[in-house]
């Protein structure tokens, strides 16, 4: 008992803890084919776009007191370039024309004919990106300047309109392919994923599931046993690190299969950040749930800690993206540090030298807050 360490005693808590979670379906679900169904879902949307749909709303359908007339320009280029289609339910008039180009793919362009209360509820709703008018022979476009799928189907379309030939629209002569392995989405994608994992697996893992035990006296039970609250915890933390290797190793063995992902950089460091993203977020998840007993306050805390971190840190799209005043925090995030490192071995090939900041500062992070939470703790 007065020993630091006692490894059978601990042997028996990590077995006891695996057996618990084990026995639960939904941690399989949540842990292992959530993630992949996502992965599936992202990889597909953004990675597989050989042809791109791009509909237009073109108004030309006066309504009562509207100064906009029918079209001569827009109709003239509808009836000789474009090819009419069936309508979804038979109201607009809807053409279609095929822009397709060596280097940039294809684009399939749909334009509606209707008014402009039609078009302003499809741009509101996403349908629409860009609406085409026509003025005294001028034709004019509208469309959100901050909205880079409606400049780029500016572009393409004046292109077009000024006269150059689908398929030689002159956007793609001076394109010189670059496809270097890693600069897909999914390969951005995947690194963030398994960092997601890592912070989501320890914080709902280990806190819910120790407030949950503490709200049914069940912690109050463990007291009176010759057991050590270091060792407790810590065979919570080593049960959570066991069942994130298997939930990444799947994960990464899945996107590899699916979508080619490789790892560039090296593996030794990989291990070493994602040991240290674990014991990172694990002594945050002991510290989080080190004192209430009451799951819905646990449960203010712990998204309190994942959903900035879930927005911020770069996981689905880059944090670059934020104010510039901002990018200094960021950085410093947990799981900003792990997503990066993870990310620069996967992708950038990275080593040690790149990775041992990040990986120490969360070893660092790790330690002080399981200190912490160990001195705060309370069995009931």
């Amino acid at each position: 008992m007065n020993r630091w360490f006692a490894p059978i005693q601990m042997a028996h808590l990590v077995a006891a803890h695996f057996k618990e979670v084990s026995r639960q379906p939904a941690v399989f679900f949540w842990g292992i084919i959530f993630p992949i169904l996502i992965s599936l879902g992202l990889g597909l949307a953004f990675t597989q776009q050989t042809e791109v749909d791009r509909q237009i709303a073109i108004i030309d359908k006066a309504e009562p007191g509207d100064a906009h007339v029918k079209s001569g320009q827009l109709a003239s280029f509808l009836e000789t370039r474009a090819t009419r289609i069936s309508s979804e339910r038979g109201t607009d008039a809807r053409y279609q024309l095929t822009l397709s180009e060596e280097h940039l793919g294809t684009t399939r362009f749909v334009f509606i004919k209707t008014t402009w209360p039609q078009a302003l509820k499809l741009l509101k709703r996403g349908r629409i990106s860009l609406i085409m008018t026509e003025e005294n022979r001028n034709i004019r476009y509208h469309f959100d300047p901050a909205n880079p799928e409606a400049q780029i189907t500016y572009l393409k379309l004046s292109k077009v309109l000024s006269g150059e030939a689908p398929g030689d629209a002159g956007l793609s002569k001076n394109v010189e392919p670059l496809t270097v392995q890693g600069s897909r989405y999914i390969d951005f994608l995947i690194p963030g994923l398994i960092s997601m994992g890592i912070m989501m697996s320890c914080m709902w893992g280990i806190s819910y599931g120790m407030i949950e035990k503490r709200s049914k006296k069940m912690l109050r039970r463990m007291v009176a046993t010759p057991m050590r609250k270091s060792h407790f915890l810590l065979a919570l933390m080593v049960v959570r690190i066991a069942m994130n290797v298997i939930e990444a190793g799947l994960l990464f063995l899945f996107a590899w299969i699916a979508f080619d992902i490789v790892i560039q950089g090296s593996l030794a460091a990989l291990f070493v950040i994602f040991m240290a993203g674990n014991i990172a977020f694990g002594g945050i998840a002991i510290l989080t749930s080190s004192h209430t007993a009451n799951t819905e306050i646990g449960n203010g805390l712990i998204n309190a800690v994942v959903l900035p971190m879930s927005v911020l840190s770069g996981i689905f799209f880059s944090y670059h993206n934020f104010p510039d005043w901002s990018l200094p925090v960021i950085e410093k995030l947990p799981l900003t540090l792990l997503a990066d490192g993870i990310r620069s071995i996967f992708i950038e090939g990275a080593g040690f030298a790149e990775t041992a900041g990040p990986s120490v500062l969360l070893f660092a992070i790790g330690i002080f807050f399981f200190s912490l939470g160990l001195r705060v703790f309370k069995w009931h």
